[in-house]
């Protein structure tokens, strides 16, 4: 749609106002948001789940595309934080029925928005939203296309350091349809600019982009070479919608060469972690007995979602983490 930029993330401050893509930003940013987070995962563990930093907010929904966990944690964590939340139905809205994108904008905006957490189809949405919405607006970016996740791949980098700690002596591999996963791609931005010691990609050809190697990455087709000595083990699953004809013979044979059995984690290190931001697609990339297993950190990726996203929402509309205590 749009030319992907992050220089009008910020501020003139500095400060953030949209999240829309990773690129560009900070280590020291990046380790904002998750200290940050660090502070509000605590309130899910309360009695009365909320802190007043968002009171008086409104946050709306804009969901082009369906979504389970990324739609249902944004909308916890604004709750959370006490902002009133909207979610738009886009099957029933004035777009169905004609109206542009940017009408149906300017008409939220009407109602006195402060935010849309926004997750479409299309790469650059987000941007051309944040584009257009008037200037005390922020925009977050929910997943568009096959560009961009930034909140996803926050959540992950939360995870990870819960587990690990530190960055520098890790190697990390992300296993699966790289070509079509804006997860990766928010991933491995978010890897390098936190100087992770090494990032693998696994997959075969065919779901591999052609500008891999200009990513600061290394690159394997062979599951068992890839997995050796790995800390963190990230799966992917198959974006079919996305892809244009037949990338794989089969989903048996995908899984035979590429799916996560608990024998190939064995390559791994002892005390690797297995991750997969979801949908999970069980016996096409992830055995259930892995998927379910003790080194498998994919439910707490879920409730990390909610610290991350409630720290990235309040820093969007300059909420001080002060009130959270």
């Amino acid at each position: 749609m749009v030319q992907i930029m992050s220089n009008n993330q910020l501020t003139e401050s500095g400060q953030l106002h949209h999240f829309l893509t990773i690129e560009g930003f900070k280590k020291s940013l990046l380790t904002e948001i998750m200290d940050r987070a660090e502070q509000f995962s605590s309130v899910s563990n309360r009695q009365v789940k909320k802190v007043p930093l968002l009171r008086g907010k409104t946050i709306m929904n804009l969901f082009f595309e369906n979504s389970t966990r990324t739609r249902t944690t944004f909308e916890l964590a604004a709750k959370r934080l006490s902002a009133d939340v909207m979610n738009l139905n886009i099957s029933t809205s004035a777009t169905s029925k004609g109206e542009s994108l940017l009408d149906t904008l300017h008409n939220l905006e009407a109602m006195h928005t402060d935010m849309f957490v926004v997750r479409h189809s299309e790469s650059g949405a987000a941007e051309f939203i944040a584009q257009h919405v008037a200037p005390h607006v922020s925009v977050i970016n929910a997943g568009d296309g096959c560009h961009a996740h930034p909140t996803q791949a926050m959540l992950d980098m939360f995870t990870i350091r819960r587990h690990k700690q530190h960055f520098a002596d890790l190697r990390v591999a992300i296993v699966g349809d790289i070509l079509h996963s804006r997860v990766a791609r928010s991933q491995i931005q978010a890897l390098a600019t936190l100087g992770v010691g090494e990032v693998r990609v696994i997959g075969p050809r065919t779901l591999l982009p052609t500008d891999c190697k200009t990513l600061g990455i290394h690159i394997y087709h062979d599951m068992e070479a890839g997995l050796k000595d790995v800390d963190v083990i990230i799966m992917l699953r198959l974006q079919l919608e996305r892809m244009e004809g037949a990338l794989i013979p089969s989903a048996r044979e995908y899984f035979q060469c590429y799916g996560l059995t608990e024998d190939k984690l064995q390559l791994a290190k002892p005390d690797a972690i297995v991750m997969h931001p979801g949908p999970i697609n069980r016996g096409v990339e992830i055995a259930s007995s892995v998927a379910d297993g003790p080194q498998s950190v994919i439910l707490e990726q879920v409730t990390h979602g909610i610290a991350i996203r409630m720290a990235v929402m309040s820093m969007a509309l300059g909420a001080q983490p002060e009130v959270v205590a």
